[in-house]
């Protein structure tokens, strides 16, 4: 009698594919894969950890950006966060309907916050232990700004979150119009930026600014985005941002740059609401045939991956990049790390990227359980 073959386990494209519910818009999973991307690869590619060569643990911060101005139009393709948005108001609408909607913000709240609570516990005792052993007050500036100034992103997260309903109702009467709403007041702070932003309105603009992209997410998960909307974001968004830099004197830059007068994201500008237009044009164009290509489990598989994983990827990677950083002190620093982004800097910055990637994969193999649990 002959034994029955044993079958293999399923690999974990199989798996991937098999977890994944039919109703499931794997094309908004990629944009928001490829946005955590370029939020990652932007941070780490700008954030340069400089040593003071008379004292190699006073560190401050710099930018390439700040010596290289033609390097600007990079920016342009790791500043995401408008398709992150956008993704954000797509799956807060189609999840909100589900359930008691109490229930439902709070299990939203509950995934974005926990893995931020948990990068808390581990990194307010590290900043205790850096003041205690006599770090230089620049180091644990720079540790303190390049661990939480990501985090800003998750604050106005949380805020267009809790308004989604209100945003949803808006669109579900309006279609994507209320979308354009946003427009207006970022012109407001646009023109009264020479003269310095009062507080309020610098805050305020922040979130306002973002739900544009948020608004337009919505409108695609209750469909009401119409098909033509693409060719008309990408044309308008590409035109209107070179209009604003080319004529009205706008920074090229779509990121901060230390020592200019003012940065398209502090608050956003007209120009970043252009850029997230054509990047979202753009995504809308090609959605169809994205559709197609990740019907293939091993196209799909890395995008679900990132997606489950996405909350403890954008809370650690910066984490990544001053672990990599610390480690090359001993040794005085190494070309990419710890010297003046000048030169050939960002080539040798590009070869250190896989070290802080699998970096980053053993943080998230770490603190990945905190996220899960919160799903």
């Amino acid at each position: 009698m002959t034994a029955a073959p044993v079958k293999a386990p399923p690999g974990w494209t199989a798996r991937m594919e098999a977890a994944t519910p039919p109703h499931r818009d794997r094309t908004v999973d990629a944009l928001r894969a490829v946005a955590m991307l370029g939020v990652v690869l932007g941070h780490w590619l700008v954030s340069a950890v400089v040593s003071d060569p008379y004292r190699p643990a006073a560190l401050h911060g710099a930018s390439p950006l700040s010596y290289a101005s033609v390097l600007s139009p990079v920016s342009w393709f790791f500043q995401t966060l408008g398709p992150f948005f956008f993704a954000g108001g797509y799956a807060a609408a189609r999840s909100v309907g589900r359930g008691d909607r109490r229930s439902w913000l709070g299990s939203r709240l509950s995934r974005l916050v926990r893995p931020v609570l948990v990068l808390a516990a581990v990194w307010l005792p590290a900043l205790l232990l850096l003041s205690a052993a006599g770090a230089p007050r620049g180091t644990r500036q720079v540790v303190w700004s390049l661990v939480t100034h990501p985090l800003w992103f998750l604050l106005v997260y949380l805020v267009l979150t809790a308004l989604t309903p209100v945003l949803r109702a808006a669109v579900l009467r309006w279609g994507p119009w209320p979308a354009l709403a946003p427009v207006a007041l970022v012109a407001l702070t646009d023109a009264v930026r020479g003269r310095g932003l009062p507080t309020w309105l610098e805050l305020l603009t922040v979130p306002v600014a973002w739900a544009g992209p948020y608004l337009l997410g919505v409108a695609l998960a209750e469909r009401r985005l119409p098909r033509v909307a693409g060719a008309v974001l990408l044309p308008l968004g590409v035109t209107g941002g070179a209009a604003l830099v080319l004529l009205a004197g706008y920074p090229a830059s779509a990121v901060g740059v230390p020592g200019h007068d003012w940065s398209n994201l502090d608050p956003p500008s007209l120009f970043t609401l252009a850029l997230a237009a054509a990047q979202l044009g753009a995504f809308l164009l090609v959605r169809p045939s994205l559709a197609r290509l990740l019907q293939r489990p091993a196209a799909w598989a890395p995008v679900a991956l990132l997606n489950l994983a996405a909350m403890t990827v954008y809370c650690w990677h910066q984490t990544a990049l001053l672990m990599v950083t610390f480690a090359a002190l001993p040794a005085g620093g190494a070309p990419g790390l710890l010297d003046a982004p000048t030169g050939d800097w960002l080539a040798y910055r590009l070869c250190w990227l896989p070290v802080f990637a699998l970096t980053l994969a053993g943080l998230c193999a770490l603190f990945h359980r905190f996220e899960r649990s919160a799903s």
